[in-house]
């Protein structure tokens, strides 16, 4: 039988510091909603070790979906669910078996079109009621500076394979993110010059001065 496990290199390098940024936000027996899970090894490697209730990976791409299923049969994982099919432009989302506490989305944004980003917090919004959390990790600009020489690099490549993808800045991803009722929250900076950035989901009546 053919292993349909896939595997992404980076996988291993940020795994470890990916986990202790969120054992501060995912608290145990938490749902997660993971977008763009890619290999499904974020989901095997974290669940277990968050202490979650569930966690739901998702993916729009199906050999995704397929690689993640087979790390969690392999695994024997249970507290990740079977993979979802997922895009995030594609809205209302899917419906979930369960309502998630948190929303993960790592190494997205910047290798899709910038509708995605804010379809992103679009539909994490109609999901995270208030003091929840959305967090993103990845490369981004600075003040429209890039953070690093193998970040800008990074960037050219990005463009040229797809003019529409690119490493974005960060205080135009919180501009989005402030329009669907997200609060930055923390900043935290990670290997390989990529960020963990974490939004709350701020109060509905407190925004429209209830």
């Amino acid at each position: 039988m053919n292993d349909l496990r896939r595997f992404a290199p980076a996988t291993a390098r940020n795994r470890d510091p990916i986990l202790e940024v969120l054992r501060r936000f995912v608290s145990p027996g938490a749902n997660v909603l993971e977008i763009a899970s890619g290999t499904g090894e974020h989901a095997i490697f974290l669940a277990p070790r968050l202490h979650v209730a569930s966690w739901q990976p998702t993916d729009p791409d199906a050999e995704s979906r397929r690689s993640i299923d087979a790390w969690r049969e392999h695994a024997r994982a249970d507290r990740v669910l079977p993979a979802l099919d997922l895009d995030v432009t594609f809205q209302p989302w899917p419906s979930l078996p369960a309502s998630p506490d948190v929303v993960s989305c790592v190494n997205m944004i910047h290798i899709s079109p910038w509708t995605a980003c804010g379809a992103l917090f679009e539909g994490a919004s109609a999901l995270l009621g208030a003091g929840k959390v959305l967090y993103l990790y990845g490369p981004y600009r600075r003040g429209g500076v890039h953070t690093a020489p193998s970040n800008e690099a990074f960037d050219a490549s990005l463009r040229s394979r797809n003019p529409e993808w690119g490493v974005r800045d960060l205080e135009e991803v919180e501009k989005v993110a402030a329009r669907h009722g997200f609060a930055l929250r923390e900043v935290a900076e990670m290997p390989a010059n990529n960020l963990s950035v974490i939004f709350e989901r701020r109060d509905t009546a407190a925004m429209l001065g209830g």
